[in-house]
């Protein structure tokens, strides 16, 4: 008996420290099990505090607004019509020439003079031969109706009265033929001096002072009236929204604007290009030169557009594309959204495809960004 009491008291000692040694297991174990899920739920708070935007920005949505739809074309400046003055004789020096490239001249103005003498001499000759001429006319007219009266006297035979008329007939038609020369000969002379056809503005000069000129050589260009037109090149589709009347506005190499007013479309296209000419009348601009190549804008009918400010609009690899905020938040991301443009109008810039109207995009720095950045909306917005 008092053995077996004796052996019973280490067996119990020994389950109880086995109970305390898996009691303080399990404790471990929990508290591991604990400690890790705390430490997983603070992770993404800990780095939602450890993101720092790179950059404040200010934010827009696009609105709607009615726009005039626009046809923009290309085309070039050219005379209305351009007169080239010719030489109007040959063999005779130019010794005057009163106009220059750029000179505004009227209708009948003296541009340049040839040397007349040689013409005047020949002009005196043919005059001495005229007065000859009629004299001897005068004279042959006397005696045919001198004799006419003694016909029916008949001391003159039938021959000798057709003498004295054809004799008459004979020195007026002589002094007519040298008054035809006096007359060639005199034109001549007017050809020495060569006048503008009509008023306008001279574009170049060939006249060279002391030249011998020949029949039909160029000496001036004249652009008439002043007048400049732009020619356009437009689709056929284009063309078949426009009609003569409508207002163009140029804009020329320089940066500066010119008004012209449609006048009217090419009859056909171009076999080659497939597009077809407008011609536009330009109101007078100092700017505006023959040769220059300037785009037009067309204005057509309003209609409505999606609006965005152009400085929200970027432009990568050749292709347009907004930043776009992907949440409310102060403190949020942004994506690269691609879009496709319109109209352009005042600094602002329409949206055809790509965005909605609910859609918040950055303004101020988008061309600093790229996609997946994160940026802090400024308080004004």
């Amino acid at each position: 008996m008092s053995f077996t009491s004796q052996a019973g008291k280490p067996a119990a000692g020994r389950k109880f420290w086995v109970f305390v040694a898996v009691a303080v297991l399990l404790a471990g174990v929990g508290l591991a099990v604990w400690q890790s899920i705390i430490h997983a739920a603070g992770e993404p708070a800990a780095r939602t505090a450890q993101v720092i935007p790179s950059l404040t920005v200010s934010k827009t949505q696009p609105h709607r607004q009615q726009w005039p739809a626009v046809i923009e074309a290309s085309g070039a400046i050219a005379p209305w019509q351009e007169a080239v003055i010719g030489a109007p004789i040959s063999g005779l020096r130019l010794i005057e020439v009163r106009a220059n490239v750029g000179d505004k001249v009227k209708r009948d103005q003296l541009l340049a003079r040839f040397d007349a003498g040689l013409l005047h001499a020949e002009e005196a000759q043919l005059m001495a031969n005229l007065v000859e001429a009629e004299a001897t006319a005068r004279q042959a007219q006397t005696n045919r109706d001198r004799v006419l009266k003694l016909k029916g006297v008949g001391s003159l035979s039938e021959q000798d009265l057709l003498q004295y008329v054809t004799q008459a007939e004979s020195a007026r038609a002589r002094a007519n033929a040298i008054r035809a020369q006096v007359a060639a000969k005199q034109l001549q002379l007017n050809y020495t001096q060569v006048k503008a056809p009509d008023s306008g503005v001279i574009s170049s000069r060939e006249a060279t002072l002391g030249a011998v000129a020949i029949s039909g050589q160029e000496l001036f260009r004249l652009i008439r009236q002043n007048r400049l037109e732009w020619r356009g090149e437009l689709t056929a589709s284009q063309l078949s929204q426009i009609q003569p009347g409508q207002s163009i506005q140029l804009s020329l190499p320089d940066g500066s604007q010119a008004n012209a007013t449609l006048r009217q479309t090419a009859p056909a296209m171009n076999e080659q290009s497939r597009l077809g000419l407008v011609y536009a009348d330009i109101e007078n601009n100092s700017n505006v030169r023959a040769g220059m190549y300037a785009t037009g804008r067309i204005v057509l009918a309003s209609s409505a557009a999606l609006v965005l400010p152009a400085a929200s609009v970027i432009i990568r690899d050749g292709r347009s594309y907004v930043v776009k905020l992907n949440t409310s938040d102060e403190v949020t991301a942004v994506s690269l959204q691609a879009v496709s443009t319109g109209r352009r109008e005042h600094g602002e810039v329409e949206i055809t495809q790509g965005l909605a109207a609910v859609d918040w995009v950055v303004v101020q720095g988008a061309g600093f960004l790229n996609d997946g950045d994160w940026v802090r909306v400024s308080a004004g917005g």
